[in-house]
Parts: C-alpha cells; sequence; structure tokens
C-alpha cells in the first residue's frame, strides 16, 4: 500500500476530475464556484495546489492573473491543455514550502489541501501561506466536508487524531491518504492570531474559507 501523497496525485492525474462528476454534489459545486467568482473578480491570484485545473479555468473567467502551482507535474500537464478565459494563467511546478513570497499576488487559493496537512503540521502551514502574499491580502481555501454515503469512508486514525483513507485507483494501485474533516471551531481556532475578517461558508458538501492575513 502506497502511503506517498505525491506519488498518490501523480497515479491520480488521469482520473483526477472524476470527483466532480458526482451527481448529488453538483449544486454545491455550481454554488462554489459562484462564490470563488465573487471573491476573485479582478484580482491576480496565487493558486496552490492546482491540481489539473478544476477551479483554476472557473476563476480565470472573472480574475485578471493566475499563477497555478502544484508540486506534481503530472497533473500539471492536464492543466496546461485546457483553455483558460479572461485571466492570464501561468503554471509552476512548485513546493508551497520553498515558494518564494510574492508581492504582486493579494488574493491566494489552496483548493483541497487543507484536508491533506497533518494537525501537527497546520501552524507551520497557515504561517507559510500567510508569508506567500503581502499583509492585508485575502486567503481562501476550499475543501471537503464528510457525508455519509458520499465521502469515502475514514480507514484509519493516528494517535495525533489524523484520520485516513484508502484509495483505490484505476491502475490497481491502493493509497492510504491523509484526510482531515475540521469543523469551523477548529479551523478558527488554528488562525488564532494568523488572521482577521474570518469568514466561513458551510455548504452540504464543501465549505469555505476566507481570512485576511496578519
Amino acid at each position: 500500500m502506497n502511503t506517498d501523497m505525491i506519488s498518490y496525485y501523480k497515479d491520480r492525474a488521469v482520473e483526477y476530475e472524476k470527483i466532480y462528476t458526482k451527481p448529488e454534489r453538483q449544486a454545491d459545486l455550481q454554488k462554489a464556484a459562484e462564490i470563488l467568482q465573487i471573491f476573485f473578480t479582478g484580482k491576480d491570484v496565487l493558486e496552490i495546489a492546482c491540481g489539473t485545473g478544476y477551479w483554476t479555468e472557473r476563476i480565470a473567467t472573472v480574475a485578471n492573473s493566475i499563477l497555478a502551482t502544484d508540486i506534481n507535474e503530472a497533473v500539471l500537464s492536464i492543466a496546461r491543455l485546457k483553455t483558460y478565459t479572461n485571466a492570464t494563467v501561468e503554471f509552476n511546478a512548485a513546493d508551497v514550502y520553498t515558494l518564494p513570497p510574492n508581492k504582486k499576488h493579494q488574493s491566494l487559493f489552496g483548493g483541497f489541501i487543507w484536508s491533506h496537512v497533518k494537525l501537527q503540521e497546520l501552524d507551520l502551514f497557515v504561517n507559510t501561506i500567510n508569508r506567500l502574499v503581502p499583509p492585508g491580502s485575502t486567503i481562501v481555501f476550499m475543501d471537503n466536508n464528510y457525508v455519509t454515503g458520499s465521502s469515502l469512508p475514514v480507514a484509519g486514525k493516528d494517535e495525533l487524531g489524523n484520520t485516513y483513507q484508502l484509495r483505490n485507483l484505476e491502475n490497481g494501485t491502493t493509497h492510504s491518504v491523509i484526510k482531515n474533516f475540521p469543523s469551523e471551531k477548529f479551523i478558527r481556532n488554528v488562525l488564532n492570531g494568523k488572521a482577521t475578517e474570518i469568514e466561513f461558508i458551510n455548504l452540504e458538501y464543501y465549505w469555505i474559507l476566507k481570512y485576511t492575513n496578519i
């Protein structure tokens, strides 16, 4: 069984967007896209963990520019093949922890990355994210709620409270993937002293967090 997240997303690249075809999630996906478009209209956006560009496409319709980054070249090779309307879109293979601060971008988006960060590393993660854009910037995260019958079941939990799912891919590989499902209260506690103007939007299948970094 593979526990390497980079290997998992490399193997998953060609089937990455199938998760967005679930019928029960379509209304939430449309609503989430509309919310993100409101947040990023006319903005220069730094996107982390962009994957195959599913959300990049939707933000690009209203943004001024997007620098979309991901650690995995396999998903970026798919994202680069898409057509992006309105915004100037650039892709860059990069580790979020080694990205240099960027003064151009005063908006940052991270889709479905928070849940893959170990609980004991969240302080480092948020501090790293906050330094990527100037103080007073708008930072937005989106991630999954756990919904029985739609989400994969939690297959395990470690001594620090991190939860894991077993994911079987079409190439026959099985991966143990860290997938945490934090509450709004937990997220607000993590952001204590690191953010202002915190807004938490809770949909049925997804949550969206917007805040201003300090």
